[in-house]
């Protein structure tokens, strides 16, 4: 229905003959080739209302007056100029967010109500979910197929389970060896600063919002800086939810000032974050050193997708595609290193070649794309290192390994066979789309290799042998396996990473953990008629 309405509006903005064109089956748009990138791009007629920062419920600008540029990746072009926050800023927020907390109705209203107000968010997300679909990409870049059909829904349904939770959580009773009755109470954390990526935008405001919110807490949020838009776009929706001020603020910034600002703050009680491994360990310095706040990590991953020799090899090659380059290639638990039995390796090479030869790649409107560009110049020109890494090592290089048009930041999908365990491209988060293929023998060989990385976020297991499947899910050390299939994500499973891949989950019951708590109240009974 989104897409549908969305091309009703493009077409509109178009001349009759160039909708056509530009909306047409995704055979008009070129493959594996630079031809796409002389088409003319879509632009999104999406109006570009909210850049400065919400501080108790006021969109303001920074203390400084600085902005920022956020960009169009699919051609490097300026989109918007956004507020730029720094230290100031947060300092603001935090304060706006201490009063709303201490002073304010939100940890005193009732859960229901609390509920209440979550439940109209998501029904004025979901009525504006064609022009958040279209700014998530227009700022992002991904397939805006893949964010009208997949994220926004997702989005909405994270918010429906959390609001469902609000009214959920309470503490226990508890016996004692004596004359005491004694209760736990679980009680919001109190001020919660969280600090969002920018490869799934809104989804990440919606797992650390969502849980956040419906304990009882106040939040000072900062956006990625390459993609502010969407979070400040649903803060407003969250406003005409009936969401007091100052329970929510947001300012947009860099890292190393607004990030490191709200991490080291005094008057934080706790710190979220999601992005690298490297930046996750700054993040839990400054939170140590200041007030040794609890932090909550999810990091990279270097996931490993293991193909057996009983395989059904064309629904593996598939599904090992969509695991790696799935979102460009741009998610912490993709399928990063493919593992496949000696036995079907030259079959899933040859066929896994095919597949990335026919990816669609192009302007991420455009209907039947399959792979928009990625975020920015530094992520394009890393991607590109560890191609060439790839390229100088004795890995082969299958197909891709080259930019894709003169535009933008595209990349050719890019397939290496030959990996070895000890190559950079086997090693270190690309976050592109790279697809290392590497060949194992033996179940207790690859389990071994699977688990030799300083991640352990995911991983993905094809077999139609139960027993395999089995021995392998309680011998990887990862916090997800998917066994036949990869990136099944649901409001009520959680997330998170073993090793250097995180601290905590999120999702499910025990996001609620990281925001919570937990006081135990001890009375003394007099002759108690039972104990």
């Amino acid at each position: 229905m989104a897409a549908r309405r969305l091309s009703s509006l493009l077409s509109r903005s178009l001349s009759a003959g160039s909708a056509s064109k530009l909306l047409s089956q995704g055979t008009s748009v070129s493959r594996f080739s630079t031809a796409a990138a002389s088409e003319e791009l879509i632009t999104p007629p999406v109006h570009i209302e909210y850049t400065k920062h919400l501080i108790n419920g006021q969109f303001v600008d920074s203390a400084s007056g600085k902005t920022f540029p956020t960009y169009d990746p699919r051609t490097a072009e300026v989109i918007a100029h956004v507020a730029e926050g720094d230290a100031e800023d947060i300092n603001r927020a935090v304060a706006a967010a201490r009063k709303a907390f201490d002073e304010g109705p939100w940890p005193k209203m009732s859960a229901y109500e609390r509920s209440r107000i979550l439940l109209r968010f998501a029904d004025l997300v979901e009525k504006h979910s064609e022009e958040l679909a279209a700014l998530e990409t227009w700022n992002n870049g991904k397939p805006f197929e893949q964010a009208a059909h997949g994220e926004l829904p997702m989005f909405v349904r994270l918010f429906h389970y959390y609001a469902g939770w609000a009214d959920k959580i309470h503490g226990l009773t508890v016996p004692a060896d004596g004359p005491y009755h004694v209760q736990t109470l679980h009680e919001p954390i109190g001020v919660a600063g969280q600090i969002i990526p920018w490869n799934f935008p809104l989804l990440m405001f919606a797992w650390k919002v969502g849980p956040a919110l419906a304990c009882g807490n106040t939040i000072v949020l900062k956006s990625a800086e390459q993609t502010p838009l969407t979070a400040l776009y649903v803060a407003k929706l969250f406003q005409e939810a009936g969401l007091p001020p100052g329970v929510l603020n947001i300012v947009s910034g860099d890292g190393p000032t607004a990030g490191a600002a709200l991490a080291s703050h005094m008057d934080v009680d706790k710190v979220a974050f999601t992005g690298s491994t490297d930046t996750g360990k700054i993040i839990l310095e400054l939170a140590a050193k200041s007030n040794l706040k609890p932090v909550t990590l999810e990091l990279g991953g270097k996931s490993p997708f293991i193909i057996c020799e009983d395989a059904d090899i064309d629904q593996a090659v598939e599904l090992a595609h969509f695991a790696l380059f799935f979102n460009q290639g741009q998610c912490c638990c993709a399928g990063s290193r493919t593992f496949v039995h000696e036995r079907v390796y030259d079959e899933f090479l040859e066929k896994a070649k095919a597949r990335a030869l026919k990816r669609i790649v192009g302007d991420p409107f455009k209907k039947g794309v399959e792979q928009g560009p990625q975020i920015d110049s530094e992520q394009f020109q890393k991607v590109l290192r560890y191609i060439k890494s790839g390229i100088e090592s004795t890995a082969t290089l299958e197909c891709g390994g080259e930019r894709f048009g003169s535009k933008g930041y595209f990349i050719q999908p890019t397939v290496f066979s030959n990996v070895q365990d000890d190559m950079l491209i086997a090693q270190d988060e690309i976050f592109g789309p790279v697809q290392s293929i590497l060949k194992f023998k033996e179940l207790d060989e690859v389990v071994r290799r699977a688990n030799t990385t300083r991640y352990g976020l995911a991983a993905g297991v094809f077999t139609r042998n139960i027993d395999t499947a089995n021995t392998l899910t309680r011998a990887l050390r990862a916090g997800t396996v998917w066994v036949n299939c990869f990136d099944v994500f649901d409001a009520a499973i959680p997330f998170g990473g073993y090793k250097m891949s995180g601290i905590g989950r999120e999702k499910g019951i025990y996001s609620l953990h990281n925001y919570l708590q937990v006081k135990a109240v001890v009375t003394p009974l007099k002759n108690p008629a039972w104990l």
